[in-house]
């Protein structure tokens, strides 16, 4: 049946030529290991075509649903944390073995005549795998993507010449919004696929031309591109079955990876998009963090330099490469000045990327706002609504000793009794870090250090402020959503104690307005990590992800005895 099937093909279209074609293929040196780099890049890609399609089926392009539309993908949707995970992880592998590709390819001299256009398209294939990175953090619309896309647009806006009109077109405005979502998203699932593809082509094409070229010779070339000295000095090898076989042990060894940080090193919440929330410092995506460092450099009239000089430069750099290099010695070990210039460009980029990853915010550029900093905060609101006793009370707080600790768990409001709905806070998955810096702020002067209160409440009915840690059991329901809910009414409406006029109430931060709903979140977050719960906790698996890795990792393990088994004993001479 399946023969007579490829024999209606092949009358109809030529399967086996074109089969020939894409496998029959000679290697010079033979298969390699070092080959599978760029087969393990475009494996990754159609798994990010595949994980995006599966995301697009709940993904929510608006500021207002964006981050909730995620957030149900990863928590509510049978294996919606891999999807999400893998699409996530697989975007920063992409940047990692383009880039570890294009060393690859400088370091054997590859780029030389007559590669010249394979070199220019692997640039390509760079830019735009750094365009993905860029249009793919801010569609999150959490904090981290949303200043990642401010910081990179006010960037691009402060380029001589064209810098405002490239900062209104990417943003449709002046200002992050809407528009500015729906153009980075038009350019992540539609424009940048295209490109990439067409990369793709174009750089296979060009290595088919002249074949792959191999490890350098003992002695580098003296003719031309296909000289004696350098065919008769590499054996051949097959791309077929040889590297396909190192390809696939690659590729799926590259998946395992992907799976593992999935599982191990979940994308982080941030929270949704919060402009009002200035204890966030805004920094780009990591493979952008060099030029953010390296901005801090060139102040005032100098930002032109840092912002559009240095990229332009190193862009340039790659791109005439092969051009200023028209030495045929393709072994690294003659060629020092090249080797010694791309060691030290390396070291300059990490370095600035540690410096940057580990820095605090500075002005954005091209903004007249001023700056945001780690040190920068909310007003100072702890205390608000409180009377002058509640205020002497928190004074004599932080003169009290340990001895004075009330037993825990005791004097927590009853639910019954608070009046309001839930408000929006309670229905967003906040941050748990974000919120532990917001509580120290505004919690901890009455609920003490980790929501361990050691605060009298004179005129209330247990004498002190109830611990948020542990919290009291009925405020804590059967899942993370319902316990957010309850902890919710208190921060968003206040309480009063039971008792003869207590001095301390709980303050309404969200009808007065004191803290957005996203601090809200991020605030509740905390408390119930405090208690154990993770607000972001996968509801619905589909399968528990450590069991479903380890699963993976053993029927990889069987698949790889079986088929190294069969290679090593069928494999044709």
């Amino acid at each position: 049946m399946l023969s007579r099937l490829m024999q209606w093909l092949e009358y109809r279209w030529p399967v086996s030529s074109v089969t020939r074609l894409m496998l029959d293929e000679e290697i010079p040196g033979g298969a390699r290991f070092a080959y599978t780099l760029g087969s393990s890049l475009l494996i990754v890609f159609m798994l990010q075509a595949i994980t995006g399609l599966m995301q697009l089926l709940f993904y929510t392009p608006s500021t207002e649903f964006a981050y909730d539309s995620i957030s149900y993908l990863r928590t509510k949707v049978a294996f919606g944390w891999l999807i999400h995970g893998l699409h996530y992880w697989g975007a920063n592998i992409m940047v990692v073995l383009v880039a570890l590709h294009m060393a690859r390819v400088f370091v054997w001299g590859a780029y030389k005549r007559p590669r010249e256009l394979t070199w220019l398209a692997g640039v390509a294939l760079l830019m735009t795998v750094m365009a993905f990175s860029f249009t793919g953090a801010p569609l999150h619309w959490d904090q981290r993507g949303y200043w990642a896309g401010e910081v990179g647009t006010s960037i691009a806006g402060t380029t001589p010449v064209v810098g405002s009109i490239m900062k209104r077109l990417m943003r449709g405005g002046e200002e992050m919004g809407q528009l500015t979502l729906s153009r980075f998203f038009v350019a992540h699932v539609a424009a940048l696929p295209a490109a990439l593809m067409a990369m793709f082509v174009v750089h296979i094409i060009a290595m088919r031309r002249f074949g792959a070229s191999g490890p350098w010779p003992e002695a580098g070339p003296k003719a031309g591109p296909k000289s004696g000295s350098e065919a008769k000095r590499l054996p051949k090898g097959l791309f077929w079955p040889d590297q396909v076989f190192k390809d696939s042990v690659t590729g799926s060894a590259v998946f395992i990876l992907l799976v593992g940080l999935a599982v191990f090193l979940p994308p982080s919440y941030s929270g949704q998009a919060d402009t009002l929330d200035t204890s966030y410092v805004p920094k780009p995506e990591w493979n952008f963090l060099f030029l953010y460092q390296a901005l801090k450099y060139f102040q005032g009239s100098l930002e032109p330099i840092g912002t559009a000089g240095v990229p332009t430069v190193l862009i340039l750099i790659l791109v005439l490469l092969p051009f200023i290099d028209r030495n045929p010695e393709r072994n690294p070990f003659r060629r020092p000045v090249a080797m010694l210039g791309a060691a030290g460009l390396a070291v300059i980029i990490t370095w600035l990327s540690i410096a940057g990853y580990r820095s605090a915010g500075f002005a954005i550029p091209g903004s007249a706002g001023g700056t945001k900093s780690a040190q920068a905060s909310m007003p100072e609101t702890p205390l608000m609504g409180f009377s002058p006793i509640a205020t002497e009370a928190v004074a004599a707080e932080m003169r009290l000793s340990s001895k004075t600790a009330a037993p825990r768990n005791a004097g927590q409001p009853d639910l019954s009794k608070v009046k309001g709905l839930p408000g929006r806070a309670a229905y967003i998955i906040g941050s748990a870090g974000t919120g532990a810096v917001l509580f120290k702020k505004h919690c901890m002067p009455c609920h003490g250090q980790e929501g361990v209160s050691r605060l009298p409440n004179p005129g209330s009915q247990d004498g002190k402020v109830p611990d948020l840690n542990p919290i009291d059991r009925d405020l804590l329901g059967a899942d993370a959503d319902t316990s957010a809910q309850n902890i919710d009414r208190f921060i968003q409406h206040g309480a009063v104690p039971e008792g003869k006029a207590p001095a301390i109430k709980m303050p309404s931060f969200g009808d007065t307005h004191t803290l957005t709903q996203q601090q809200i979140a991020n605030i509740e977050a905390y408390v119930l990590r405090l208690n154990g719960i993770e607000r972001a906790e996968v509801r619905n698996p589909g399968m528990e992800p450590r069991s479903f890795f380890l699963t993976l990792i053993s029927v990889y393990a069987l698949v790889l005895l079986w088929v190294g088994g069969s290679w090593k004993t069928g494999r044709p001479s």
